[in-house]
């Protein structure tokens, strides 16, 4: 460190060329179609210019309509250095590197590079798939032909991204066989290692100045220095995070850390494989493995059929987790010493013998920490450990309770410009929550209102008569009263559930009423098909009704009128059995806070914000938001929460939406 102050350019240094850019025959409507001047988009990118002139943290909170992607990269291109963009996710990101910055960049004529990074999971890898091509251990006749189409892909493409084959499903269980983790990767020993998309991606990234990337890889980077970030970070100048009301949840994520019976049974798949394939006569590896597949899945069994979340402290003393995790330990400790004695026979194997103790240092680290917390005081606990169950696997966690003190040390050092925007971070006007999460005291905070008139455009509408949605019968009551809201709409609707039960019941019940009614309306359900194709349907029908869960809250964008109504079944908020929400309201009760009012019911608010926003895309966009949650009206924080919500006219009569559907018509 020097004792020279930085030059800090004059506050707006840039706003001139923004008006220039931005205003009406600038650069921008010249380039654009249908590209018109907005004043909250244009002070938004002074914003920003002005953030990244002078190195500092700004949080945008920009309301649908804004143009918020084209306000921040304006001034990235311009004047940012090298830049990071950090999106929601994987389709944000083939759009930003697609279709935004290609656009932004011609119409500024900006000579920038810029490169897509995503994580190894999405590239195709020569050694995976060759292995795979010469086992034919195939079954499916959809694997087959998915496979025989992946390698002439490998043939044609330049960067092995999956996300180009489209012929192939991208949740098509293939993928695993073709590409590789971090566990499975050879590394600089692979024989393709100079051909392969992975490290080609990352040379690209190193040298571009302009890198997309979504939050998963982001922070898989700084919590484990391993995804090609580690050398991207230190020499940016600016990094942008889009969607950034999604970064709590996904730090939280990478901060923490866990280990599934899942990981432990691939590798005795593995390891069977492989000591079959290069070192039959050195054990018996069907006996090798037994042992630890049994611990392994007598770990699972420990907890019923269920699926369970429980923190530490609430497995009972007398639970058969704790010997069976220590039966499991044993049983790893014995694979890994045959591991250990056969890995010079082939790379696989030692490959194997390096998965194996990374799991045995995992589990050890976990009890470690269970015997830790055990000992200490709840109030000087950073982090939640518990278990977590599924149908056939169990993952051991351990979560920070706060991630604001990890993405501080982050965000010190080198100095730099931190861009933070979304639609959502906010509660009235109010970023105290965001910030507490993030750690991102004394920053600026600003807040630019959506152009879209949304008293004109919008009605929201409360049912009357609906029971708790605690009831047994709550998802029929929500389909009951949607019925007629659906029929009046001439279908187009979204139904959003806080459930993957609600979105199967719900389904089950409206195509029984749907095929009774005689009503034409195509239905689409979560889980039929991929997100994209669900998506591209629904808008090809004009008259389809949609049920999702929580992947269609957000980044969902349907404009005009394929979709007018959306109807949610209740207020989003996180379940009352998640032990890291449990332990951060009690570490907010030790302040003195109160658990509802200053986390649960912000998140909720921020959830529902994004839900809702699904409706009005577009300035001739016109729609009905449906809230079939009671608590809306008959709790205290009702009011807090649709005041947050756009400025739409409300109403609790179904004539009244009826009215509005017929207005539409005329």
């Amino acid at each position: 460190m020097t004792d020279e102050l930085p030059v800090v350019p004059a506050a707006g240094a840039h706003d001139a060329d923004v008006d220039r850019l931005f205003g009406e025959g600038g650069a921008l409507s010249h380039a654009v179609r249908g590209f018109r001047s907005r004043t909250a988009q244009t002070e938004m990118a002074k914003a920003i210019g002005h953030a990244i002139a002078n190195q500092e943290t700004l949080i945008a909170e920009a309301g649908t309509g804004t143009g918020k992607t084209f306000a921040y990269l304006v001034p990235a291109l311009l004047w940012g250095g090298k830049v990071i963009v950090s999106t929601g996710t994987k389709n944000l990101q083939d759009q930003l590197f697609l279709r935004d910055i290609p656009t932004v960049r011609k119409a500024l004529n900006a000579p920038v590079s810029v490169a897509l990074l995503k994580g190894r999971a999405n590239y195709l890898c020569h050694f995976h798939l060759e292995r795979t091509l010469q086992n034919g251990r195939l079954t499916s006749r959809d694997d087959v032909g998915n496979l025989r189409e992946i390698s002439r892909f490998m043939k044609t493409t330049t960067t092995g991204d999956k996300a180009e084959l489209s012929k192939v499903p991208e949740n098509a269980m293939i993928w695993n066989l073709v590409t590789s983790t971090r566990d499975t990767c050879m590394g600089s020993e692979c024989q393709y290692y100079q051909d392969c998309f992975v490290m080609r991606a990352r040379k690209e990234a190193q040298q571009a100045d302009v890198v997309v990337v979504n939050h998963h890889l982001f922070f898989a980077d700084v919590a484990l220095k391993e995804t090609g970030m580690a050398e991207l970070l230190p020499s940016a100048n600016t990094i942008i995070f889009d969607e950034a009301h999604q970064l709590p949840e996904t730090a939280t994520l990478f901060f923490g850390d866990t280990v599934s019976t899942s990981q432990i049974l691939e590798l005795c798949r593995d390891v069977l494989a492989e000591g079959l394939s290069h070192a039959r006569a050195g054990a018996d590896w069907a006996k090798v493995v037994a042992p630890v597949e049994k611990a392994t899945r007598d770990l699972r069994l420990a907890f019923g059929q269920d699926a369970v979340r429980l923190a530490v402290s609430q497995i009972a003393p007398s639970s058969s987790f704790f010997p069976a995790m220590t039966t499991l330990q044993e049983a790893l400790q014995t694979l890994i010493d045959v591991l250990e004695k056969q890995a010079e026979r082939a790379e696989t194997i030692e490959q194997c013998r390096v998965r194996a103790i990374t799991l045995q240092t995992q589990l050890a680290a976990w009890n470690t920490a269970r015997d830790q917390a055990a000992a200490a005081p709840q109030a000087e606990q950073e982090k939640v450990l518990w278990v977590e169950a599924f149908s056939s696997s169990l993952q051991l966690h351990q979560t920070p309770l706060s991630i604001a003190p990890i993405f501080n040390k982050q965000r010190e050092g080198t100095p730099r410009t931190w861009i933070f925007t979304s639609a959502t971070l906010a509660v009235k006007n109010d970023f105290n929550h965001y910030n507490s999460q993030m750690g991102l005291w004394d920053v600026v905070a600003r807040s630019w209102p959506s152009p879209f008139d949304y008293e004109q455009q919008g009605l929201l509408y409360v049912p009357h008569n609906l029971p708790q949605p605690s009831a047994p019968d709550y998802t029929d009551a929500v389909v009951d009263a949607a019925l007629p809201v659906i029929e009046a709409a001439g279908g187009r609707a979204f139904l959003l559930c806080t459930t993957i039960r609600a979105v199967n019941r719900a389904a089950e019940r409206l195509r029984l009423e749907f095929a009774q009614r005689n009503l034409p309306f195509p239905l689409m359900v979560q889980g039929e098909a991929g997100r994209t194709e669900l998506l591209d349907r629904f808008r090809a029908a004009g008259n389809a009704v949609l049920i999702g869960s929580q992947s269609f809250w957000e980044g969902v964008d349907v404009r005009g009128e394929a979709l007018s109504l959306v109807i949610i079944d209740k207020l989003p908020f996180s379940p009352p059995d998640d032990p890291v929400l449990a332990a951060r309201i009690a570490a907010l009760e030790r302040k003195g806070l109160n658990g509802f009012v200053h986390h649960q019911l912000p998140e909720a608010i921020i959830n529902l914000k994004q839900g809702a926003g699904r409706l009005i895309r577009d300035e001739t966009d016109r729609g009905v938001l449906m809230l079939c949650d009671p608590r809306l009206i008959s709790k205290p924080y009702g009011k807090r929460i649709w005041q947050s919500l756009p400025a739409f006219k409300r109403t609790r009569e179904l004539d009244a939406v009826r009215a509005f559907f017929a207005q539409a018509t005329v």
